[in-house]
């Protein structure tokens, strides 16, 4: 025992009497040097002492979609990063087509007596599902956050990045490179984050350009979510005549750009491409893409701020937090060829609100 005393006093740089004090749980010993003893025996291969282990302050649910999209696990990453400091430990439910139901996974956590449960683009922002499931939970009473859709008469904190705004500026960016003829992608129209695409979306073009509100809906292709859907729905807007196309995410973005190169078309020389997202890699693809960043770091931190909130009793606001969209710049997008005669950008146009940022 005197052996191992002198080693990690040796490693944590105190005396022997100090690691005695912290292995004995006794006061007297400063916070940092109290840590430097414990990390000390961390990095020797001592277990802690049961009572110096923290206790874990309880589970907290993490409901997100499948993991193919690439934004869910980051948002998975930094929530579990942010509840860390907490105490609490996340238990994650991941949803694929014909598998677990979020109904079967909110039962199985509650099963678990999870403190609460955080839902990143869950059933709450389909507007053709029955919200009561998130009233039950909220009459338990249960914490409940919601990220990324907005369903009222829920009393919960609901976060989400402004995709109205997004959808603007990817237009506004589009439009000052010399497009006129802009397409968009995006997924089925019970999602409110895509009914807020497209009202962005409407709204830059009338503002932007002098297409009429006939060629907006044949510009518009909502289609299914993922790389397929990009690639169909990017077919049919080439037919159109589009040299730019806005999407809903990136991997939508990815199959524009493969639709188009199955053309023999160029991206960005041939057609534009806008993305959504900034999930991890698309620096890297060929060419890099073009998207409008979600704040994923800021938004899940809020969330699990709010959840812990909640759990403690301080009760966090019951509205929506609108988190700013950043446009990233990079190969994917690039000056129009030659400007329409119709459709064309008109001649007054504001300069974007967002700083672009190039990446």
């Amino acid at each position: 025992m005197r052996a191992r005393l002198s080693d990690i006093a040796q490693q944590a740089e105190v005396s022997e009497a100090t690691v005695s004090r912290v292995l004995n749980d006794r006061p007297g010993v400063a916070p940092e040097t109290r840590q430097a003893v414990l990390t000390a025996l961390d990095v020797l291969g001592y277990e802690r002492p049961a009572r110096l282990r923290k206790r874990s302050a309880g589970l907290v649910g993490l409901v997100v979609p499948e993991l193919d999209n690439p934004i869910f696990p980051a948002f998975a990453q930094i929530i579990e990063s942010a509840l860390a400091p907490t105490g609490y430990t996340p238990v994650l439910c991941t949803q694929t087509p014909g598998g677990v139901r979020e109904d079967e996974y909110v039962e199985m956590l509650l099963d678990r007596q999870v403190s609460g449960i955080i839902f990143v683009s869950g059933l709450h922002a389909d507007t053709a599902a029955d919200h009561d499931r998130y009233r039950t939970l909220t009459a338990r009473p249960l914490p409940v956050v919601m990220i990324n859709g907005y369903a009222s008469g829920i009393p919960a904190p609901f976060v989400s990045c402004d995709d109205r705004e997004a959808a603007e500026l990817a237009v506004a960016h589009l439009v000052a490179l010399g497009h006129g003829r802009i397409g968009l992608i995006t997924g089925p129209d019970r999602f409110v984050p895509v009914q807020r695409k497209v009202t962005g979306y409407k709204a830059a073009m009338n503002r932007l350009t002098d297409v009429s509100d006939t060629e907006l809906a044949e510009l518009t292709e909502l289609s299914l979510f993922g790389v397929e859907g990009g690639e169909a729905a990017a077919g049919r807007l080439l037919d159109r005549g589009v040299t730019g196309i806005v999407c809903g995410s990136d991997l939508m973005a990815l199959g524009a750009i493969r639709a188009a190169r199955q053309r023999g078309l160029s991206v960005p020389a041939d057609l534009s491409v806008v993305g959504y997202d900034d999930s991890p890699l698309m620096a890297f693809t060929d060419p890099p893409l073009t998207t409008m960043r979600q704040p994923v770091a800021a938004m899940a931190v809020a969330a699990v701020r709010a959840l812990v909130d909640e759990i403690n009793g301080h009760g966090a606001p019951h509205s929506e937090y609108l988190f700013r969209p950043e446009l990233v710049v990079r190969g994917s997008t690039a000056v129009a060829r030659t400007a329409p005669a119709d459709g064309g950008p008109k001649r007054q146009r504001p300069t974007p609100s967002a700083l672009a940022v190039s990446a």
